[in-house]
């Protein structure tokens, strides 16, 4: 039992507030700041520059630079030089992209405030509260500033600030002048955590930033914002918080440490090959050891998965679905179970009053002129057991229904408010208000819940619980949500004039009069079918987790088209099974009813422990424990409580459900791209590492030298950030299993795809080099037409990667903008090269007049031929395998 806070006595009143203007808040704002956490700021361009240069790529590169001075080659030491400042420029464009789109996200994530201004209740930004603002606060609210509650009653938990995971009741103003006297002095009284001048009344009336409302509704006036509230002032650590790396990354970052240590064992080996084995000079060798680790270093990867994901997440709050936590981006491409709840995702939350039901009758507002006195009581006591300014759906359809048909009879009782509640509980799934009536000694009991229930604690004999029984069955395979309503009186003598009666331990102590049946529907949102077929193409299983009834659930459902199975499992029969026996029935049920938040939780860390990847939807304050246990956890932007959209890593702008469904499909469309890139960044580095390599242990004459390979990475670089990144979504993205959580792009299928393309590429290349060779070429010829060879490939080797299940050449019948632009930058590049002598010279080129054209076209030719063997022969090194968790239908 508990007792809770009633809304404010002003709830009705908090209209007649009129708040600050906007033109005195925007003043405020311009003065004050806005009310933000000190926090880190965006990485500076110096700060960009700075990490540029400390790359290992970079600082291979001006070793590069200053070995060709110490060589007396000033021309090829500028050159490389000159390609750091158009690196660096590229990174800059990179990064200001991707701080953007996380800018972007961050504003959209940004706390929702409730204030009155202009006498009007408004949405704001957290960070556009002022001082002064009157704050309506409601259950599962995150207080945006520190304030001082000034109306109503609520429950307030302060873990963040005290560690103290109880709630904390605050009084108003008005309550806490009533109290003070009888406190003592006021520095006997405890200390607000502030400690600012704003907040000398007692601490049981002031509120803290970042706190969240667990109970009750009130209103508050803000007294400080941003640096200056209590969370300000312990320290910007919390703003300063930093996501930690998604397993995506963590991985790719080990595997870029480990090619690095394998850079540095091989370019150290090539360094002696050269000056020991042919007998080259030294520093030629150091060029073509560092050249050699500036091939194998894929210094590619981090960016790739770091624009990818940032990239993602914002075209993801495209389709209105906010992502909080950018590495949930990586999991919606491995969602197998979807579990989602009833009401609001797959309904529009739009409740009404569909049907009364007294023992003896049934009343339907359908096409009704007025409602019959059989049914007064009925609809009185419904709203007696309701808060007069309800935040749930369902109460504000019965206080509207009750004000609709009994308005200006003495059944509505306006401003009339209880002197004591009995919360909803696990164990009572019911809720009893206590109110005083015209004898001093006698309370009237008005109650509603679930019928079962309400029909326990009236004592009923086995007949009439079985008449009601047969009622909710008949209601609730129409899809309405039924709740039963009974009234009661209790005789309670208080001990004192001024004191409240000992109220009962429990609801089952007083005696109640069952009154009858109040049935509610919820009509399913149109676009729900059409996008639950959509999952079940995809191989995403979607299972009901709901409050309600077991025949609602099983009468929205197959509406809906969720399930046909009309198995459903209850929160009663869950507890009653241990989690083998849970995990099996879970294989043959869709349903889940009557479930608690707890059984919520157990069912998803149970789905998660059985291999699932589960993304679970949620709106209240009890749902966040569930919603963080899932991968993915979905909260409602409209209806769901900041706890729930704090909890959750993605958060549903308009609540549809078709969000859900497409935000899946841009996992599965980023997950795919991610791959595309990493495999062309393997393959590519492949034939660049052998050219390299190769002529060293054959002792030919050296092919590519450090400023061969930047220019190569000045085209690489944009290939992976840009172009693959824009791809479109792949056709059947949606047609095929989720991608097994094992089923990574480092894993040795697809790196072993990669390196295949790279060495069928390299061989190609080496072997044009010895024919050329053998036909008495010199080395300036061969080394054109190879590196010509090689810029074409690196186009060749975007298109094969772009959709491995047609050929490649296909891949120009389906361009994106962004494909024309580096084909054209790429073309424009080694025209220049070919064309300018200088650049030519610098880079030991010649022009490769009609037969070097000819022979690169066939070496390309047999280029093309090798990946389309490959494509045949591969595709399943990188298919997505068909998952096999324990819980899939």
């Amino acid at each position: 039992m508990t007792r809770s806070p009633s809304p404010p006595e002003a709830t009705g009143s908090i209209a007649t507030h009129h708040g600050l203007s906007a033109a005195e808040a925007a003043r405020r704002l311009a003065a004050d700041g806005p009310n933000m956490l000190p926090g880190s700021a965006p990485k500076s361009s110096w700060a960009i520059v700075r990490d540029v240069l400390t790359e290992p790529m970079f600082l291979m590169l001006l070793a590069a630079g200053g070995i060709y001075l110490a060589l007396g080659d000033r021309g090829e030491a500028l050159f490389l030089l000159g390609f750091v400042f158009v690196v660096i420029g590229i990174t800059l464009a990179q990064e200001r992209k991707t701080q953007r789109a996380l800018e972007s996200l961050r504003d959209l994530s940004a706390p929702r405030a409730l204030v009155i201004r202009d006498g009007q209740e408004q949405r704001v930004a957290g960070r556009d509260v002022v001082r002064d603002d009157l704050l309506v606060l409601h259950e599962g609210d995150r207080i945006a500033a520190d304030a001082l509650l000034i109306d109503g009653q609520l429950e307030v938990d302060e873990s963040l600030l005290t560690g103290e995971a109880v709630p904390v009741a605050k009084l108003s103003v008005v309550q806490n002048e009533q109290t003070a006297a009888n406190a003592g002095p006021p520095q006997e009284r405890p200390a607000p955590l502030g400690g600012s001048a704003a907040h000398e009344v007692a601490s049981v009336g002031a509120l803290f930033a970042s706190t969240v409302v667990t109970r009750g509704v009130g209103m508050a006036r803000v007294c400080a914002t941003g640096a200056q509230t209590a969370v300000g002032r312990i320290g910007a650590d919390l703003a300063a918080t930093t996501e930690p790396p998604s397993a995506l990354q963590e991985g790719s970052r080990r595997l870029v440490r480990n090619l690095g240590i394998g850079a540095l064992v091989l370019a150290l080996a090539q360094v002696l090959l050269g000056w020991w084995w042919n007998g080259r000079p030294l520093l030629e060798s150091l060029l073509s050891g560092i050249a050699l680790a500036m091939a194998i270093l894929p210094e590619e990867i981090p960016v790739i998965l770091t624009v990818f994901l940032a990239l993602g997440a914002w075209r993801i709050a495209h389709q209105k679905v906010l992502t909080r936590r950018v590495t949930a981006v990586e999991a919606l491409g491995a969602i197998t179970v979807l579990a989602v709840d009833k009401t609001g995702t797959l309904t529009v939350n739009r409740m009404a009053v569909a049907e009364l039901a007294t023992p003896e009758q049934h009343f339907r507002p359908e096409g009704a002129s007025h409602l019959p006195e059989d049914f007064h009581l009925l609809a009185e006591f419904a709203m007696l057991a309701t808060p007069g300014d309800p935040f749930d759906p369902m109460e504000k359809a019965i206080q509207h229904f009750g004000h609709q048909w009994l308005e200006g009879t003495e059944h509505v009782h306006d401003g009339r408010e209880p002197e004591f509640e009995y919360a909803l509980s696990g164990e009572i799934l019911a809720m009893t208000r206590v109110f005083a009536s015209d004898e001093p000694d006698v309370h009237l009991l008005a109650t509603k819940g679930a019928p079962e229930a309400v029909a326990d604690l009236c004592h009923l004999d086995a007949v009439r619980l079985g008449a009601i029984r047969s009622q909710v069955e008949a209601m609730a395979e129409r899809g309405l949500r039924v709740l039963g309503v009974a009234r009661g009186r209790w005789r309670g003598q208080a001990p004192a004039p001024d004191q409240p009666p000992p109220w009962p331990q429990s609801q089952h102590d007083f005696d109640f009069d069952f009154l009858g049946l109040v049935a509610l529907a919820d009509p399913p949102r149109p676009e729900v079918p059409a996008a639950l077929a959509e999952c079940r193409r995809a191989g995403v299983r979607v299972i009901m987790m709901t409050g309600d009834h077991p025949a609602t659930a099983r009468a929205i459902a197959q509406q809906v088209g969720l399930s046909d199975r009309p198995d459903v499992i209850t929160g009663a029969e869950l507890e009653a099974l241990d989690d083998a026996a849970l995990a099996e029935r879970l294989r043959h049920v869709d349903l889940c009813a009557r479930l608690q938040p707890q059984h919520k939780l157990r069912l998803v860390q149970l789905l998660r422990a059985s291999g699932e990847v589960v993304a679970m939807t949620g709106d209240g304050v009890n749902d966040a424990p569930a919603l963080k246990a899932a991968d993915v956890g979905i909260a409602m932007g409209e209806r769901g409580t900041d706890v729930a959209r704090e909890a959750a890593a993605l958060v549903l702008l308009d609540d549809s459900f078709a969000r859900i469904v497409a935000a899946i499909r841009q996992g599965r469309r980023i997950d795919d791209n991610v791959r595309k890139a990493t495999r062309f960044t393997f393959a590519v580095h492949i034939p660049i590492i052998a050219l390299v390599l190769g002529p060293t242990l054959l002792k030919w004459p050296t092919l590519l030298m450090p400023v061969h390979i930047v220019l190569l990475q000045l085209l690489i670089d944009p290939t992976c950030a840009v172009v693959l990144e824009a791809e479109p979504e792949a056709s059947g993205s949606m047609e095929r299993p989720p991608r097994p959580v094992s089923d990574s792009p480092f894993a040795m299928g697809p790196l072993l795809y990669s390196v295949l393309q790279g060495i069928g590429m390299a061989a190609v290349l080496l072997a044009g080099q010895a024919w050329l060779a053998d036909q008495g070429w010199s080395s300036a010829q061969s080394r054109t037409v190879v590196f010509l060879t090689l810029v074409l490939g690196v186009m060749l080797l975007i298109l094969a990667n772009r959709d491995l299940s047609r050929p490649a050449l296909l891949g120009i019948t389906a361009p994106t903008p962004w494909l024309w632009r580096i084909t054209a930058a790429m073309l424009v590049l080694l025209a220049a090269v070919l064309a300018i002598p200088w650049l030519r010279a610098l880079m030991g080129l010649v022009l490769p007049g009609s037969q070097g054209m000819v022979v690169a076209a066939g070496l390309l030719v047999l280029c093309l031929a090798w990946l389309e063997l490959l494509r045949l022969a591969g595709r399943r090194l990188v298919r997505p395998r068909l998952p096999g968790p324990a819980l899939r239908q």
